[in-house]
């Protein structure tokens, strides 16, 4: 399935389903670990973390939607994909087992080769989130995602030293932040828009960027005490306030009328200010001013 033999735990309370799933899943070349409940799986899971689990539903001690729940709530872990397996086949299950974080269902009997198939799906999307979210880790950037309750579901190295930095504790981010996150959610901000937090230690700013999923908004944390880019700008070219925070914005590639939406300006005022950056920075065209822009901005963040 892949270069390197991908861990698969097979989580089943039922010895001889494991073995039948054992052989078939070892004859494609992946290396298999193998619990008989929940509890079990979880310390598994957490000494040698699996590619992808396969979980039965009904279990004794601990169930797969149990044990699923609590995967899912660790971070370490909750990225790893979940293919419920089970003799049930009441809506209410398989749904129950969507909604506490599987990602898909089988009914045993289990075909082998309609699992590989399924399992081949599951691992190369995982490989392509962890690829994504690897490569925005390394970009530098204060990134995260959060859900619409205000809680936060990933962020990079850069945004944990952030927060680190401003002394947010986990009952900050949980009381204090996830409320008022999720207010300005719910009122679905624009691309650009900005909610400014007044931590008690340091000043915090949380930009908008897109709409990841329908569960995840895609925000960037931004040093409160560190100038903008648009401050900078201002202070590095013969510009005024606000034809700095239009630079900026085209110099992120935002269109006229984006960057109108973002400043709460029209655009023919956008325009008129653009005009200006031009002829003060004396170049022909946004291409030109945009490049002046990020060249002064270098690798400060957007």
């Amino acid at each position: 399935m892949s270069e390197r033999n991908d861990i698969v735990l097979v989580v089943d309370d039922s010895p001889d389903a494991l073995g039948l799933i054992h052989d078939a899943l070892e004859s494609a070349g992946l290396e298999v670990l193998l619990a008989l409940e929940g509890k079990q799986a979880l310390t598994i899971a957490k000494r040698i973390r699996p590619d992808i689990i396969l979980m039965d539903a009904v279990m004794p001690n601990m169930d797969g939607f149990t044990a699923c729940e609590a995967l899912k709530a660790d971070p370490a872990l909750a990225s790893i994909p979940v293919i419920f397996m089970t003799g049930l086949t009441d809506t209410d299950d398989i749904v129950r087992g969507l909604e506490c974080g599987g990602v898909d269902y089988l009914t045993k009997p289990i075909n082998p080769n309609e699992l590989l198939a399924r399992m081949r799906v599951h691992l190369n999307n995982a490989r392509l989130t962890a690829s994504a979210q690897t490569a925005l880790d390394r970009t530098g950037q204060n990134l995260l995602t959060a859900d619409p309750d205000g809680q936060i579901h990933w962020a990079t190295p850069q945004t944990h030293a952030l927060f680190a930095r401003a002394g947010a504790s986990d009952d900050w981010l949980s009381d204090d932040l996830a409320p008022r996150l999720a207010d300005w959610l719910r009122r679905q901000p624009e691309p650009g828009h900005s909610l400014p937090l007044e931590h008690p230690n340091y000043p915090l700013l949380f930009r908008f960027v897109a709409q990841a999923s329908d569960n995840e908004a895609l925000l960037r944390l931004i040093d409160g005490e560190r100038p903008s880019g648009a401050e900078l700008l201002k202070a590095e070219l013969p510009l005024t306030e606000r034809e700095a925070e239009v630079l900026y914005w085209v110099a992120n590639g935002k269109t006229n009328r984006e960057v109108a939406q973002i400043l709460e300006l029209s655009p023919r005022t956008v325009n008129k200010h653009l005009e200006q950056v031009f002829a003060k920075l004396g170049v022909d065209n946004r291409t030109a001013a945009a490049g002046m822009a990020l060249k002064k901005l270098a690798v400060v963040e957007a």
